[in-house]
């Protein structure tokens, strides 16, 4: 398990210690801290937007962020920094890690070690009461869905039961290590005493960041096993409340995000997309410490704070491509009456 600064410690150990801030740079953002490398590109300008941004929103809100954005690079495949906010401070994910657990287990798809077809039970026992997703909602045990369906209910309603049956399928111990493998030593699960359950673990900013990098250019999962995951990440029934809230449903197709939160922490992660499929906007934005902690709702001043970035992001980038990485429509929208 990596050592972990938690947030309250963070902040124990000072500013200068701990923040790190990069607003609005041109950096590459994937350079090595030091490297002396740079870009001069016309997408500075929606760098220093996207900074601009972030730091008005940010201040509103008050507490403690933890944060890694960046925006296309016009002039290669290397994205350019715009915030860079304590990015490897390591900090309790939450539903942010429902990303990692997924990439592990489609990882064991792509292997041929498991199929979204095949099923899996569901228990009364194996049902988290409460809390979040709808097989606690469902009330009939026991019962079996396919991983598809489970996968599907992890990443857009955040199932928290969800966790649990992938646990059954991809246990703590070889989930942790799959996505070390894949260059993600701080993006772990906490192992419990039952090696098939764990709590969601930790991540920092920029190993977030890079994750959803790594997945829209095609290297962190193959093919099938990407469309599948953004899919699910761009759907309607996708988090609502945050980057997206105030959002026409096509520019909300345009966003693949999950949200995580617990106790004073709210965090969201993910891609904005230009209008053609390409990504143009990373994000992960960790924040605890506001006020109204008791308040998982669409005014608690973080989740504020993000849905005013939302679409004020999306004009900053308009124009934006991202020519170094395959376009990547979404599906289309099409609701029904019934029948």
């Amino acid at each position: 398990m990596v050592s972990k600064v938690n947030r309250r410690t963070a902040l124990g150990m000072g500013t200068a210690a701990t923040a790190g801030v990069v607003l609005g740079t041109a950096t590459p953002a994937m350079a090595a801290p030091n490297s002396g490398q740079g870009i001069q590109s016309p997408d500075r300008t929606q760098a220093d937007q996207v900074a601009a941004i972030y730091r008005r929103e940010k201040t509103k809100a008050g507490g403690n962020w933890y944060a890694y954005l960046s925006v296309a690079g016009g002039t290669g495949p290397t994205p350019l920094v715009a915030v860079r906010e304590n990015p490897d401070t390591v900090v309790e994910a939450y539903s942010v890690n429902k990303i990692a657990v997924a990439t592990a287990v489609l990882d064991k798809v792509d292997r041929g070690l498991l199929t979204l077809d095949q099923r899996v039970d569901v228990t009364s026992a194996i049902v988290v009461p409460g809390g979040d997703g709808i097989f606690s909602l469902d009330g009939a045990y026991p019962s079996s869905v396919t991983l598809g369906h489970v996968l599907a209910a992890l990443l857009t309603v955040s199932d928290d039961t969800a966790v649990r049956l992938c646990g059954l399928v991809c246990p703590a111990a070889e989930l942790n290590q799959i996505l070390v493998a894949k260059g993600f030593p701080k993006t772990q699960v906490e192992p419990v005493a039952n090696p098939n359950r764990f709590f969601l673990g930790t991540s920092t900013p920029r190993e977030t960041h890079d994750l959803l990098q790594a997945l829209v250019r095609g290297t962190l999962l193959s093919a099938n096993s990407t469309t599948f995951l953004l899919n699910q990440l761009r759907s309607p029934i996708a988090f609502t409340d945050g980057i997206r809230r105030t959002m026409s449903s096509t520019d909300r197709a345009r966003i693949a995000t999950k949200a995580g939160w617990f106790a004073d922490a709210r965090h969201e992660a993910g891609l904005i997309f230009d209008p053609a499929g390409t990504p143009v906007l990373t994000y992960a934005l960790f924040a605890d410490g506001q006020a109204g902690a008791d308040n998982f709702g669409s005014t608690h001043p973080a989740v504020q704070a993000r849905a005013a970035m939302g679409p004020a992001f999306l004009s900053a980038v308009s124009g934006l491509s991202n020519l170094s990485v395959p376009a990547r429509r979404p599906r289309m929208y099409q609701p029904t009456n019934g029948g």
